[in-house]
């Protein structure tokens, strides 16, 4: 069996390199930062030397006892917790890659828990890598398109809608036009658009720019 200094040794080396991960995602300003990745790991290295004592201890009544039955549960268990990092902006998606850092620190943990230290720490130094230098390259030399949900009220007068599509056009890569209502009392028409807008372009400049043109009423990106 593991000796409970042991496992106090392992929590500990756990928590540390949760830290390390979780640091990084507070500074970005994730949900799931700091003492979330810490607690994280150290349960999940307490999960697994737990799961290990107890295959061992029980041995003589089930000598067939799975040192890995216990620990186990933690990979699927972590789903409720990755879903919670996942939040819905807009049309925009966020949290992904702190959900994906939370289950790969479980997966630490565990390491960790099973005595795996070197790779352990290895696996952390990797995620750390690709969390901090791959944020630096993409915002440096990838173009990265920010999509919107654009909501127009106009005129229904036919140039009036062709001048709006002129120049989502023309600051979109990509555009859907989700709905249009019209209001036949007030003779106008609500037009809902999902935008993936030019890296680099400012919605406030689109919203200048529709905003000019003759018959919006309103414009606004939600």
């Amino acid at each position: 069996m593991i000796p409970d200094l042991e496992v106090i040794l392992r929590v500990t080396i756990a928590a540390l390199l949760g830290a390390a991960v979780g640091y990084e995602r507070e500074r970005q300003g994730q949900p799931a930062g700091l003492r979330t990745h810490m607690i994280l790991v150290i349960g999940a290295a307490l999960m697994m030397t737990l799961s290990i004592n107890l295959a061992m201890q029980f041995r003589p009544l089930v000598p067939n006892g799975d040192p890995a039955r216990l620990a186990a549960q933690v990979v699927s268990g972590i789903g409720f917790l990755g879903a919670g990092a996942i939040l819905h902006y807009g049309a925009t998606i966020k949290g992904l890659t702190t959900a994906t850092s939370l289950w790969t620190m479980a997966g630490v943990g565990l390491a960790v828990g099973a005595g795996h230290i070197l790779v352990s720490v290895a696996v952390t130094a990797l995620i750390l890598i690709v969390l901090i230098l791959l944020n630096i390259i993409e915002k440096k030399y990838i173009d990265v398109s920010k999509t919107v949900v654009f909501t127009i009220e106009s005129n229904t007068n036919p140039e009036t809608g062709k001048a709006i599509l002129d120049v989502v056009r023309s600051v979109c890569r990509t555009y859907t036009i989700n709905s249009s209502t019209r209001l036949v009392q007030q003779n106008s028409a609500i037009s809902e658009y999902t935008l993936k807008l030019r890296p680099h372009f400012n919605g406030n400049d689109l919203l200048d720019r529709v905003s000019a043109v003759p018959g919006v009423i309103s414009a606004r990106i939600t």
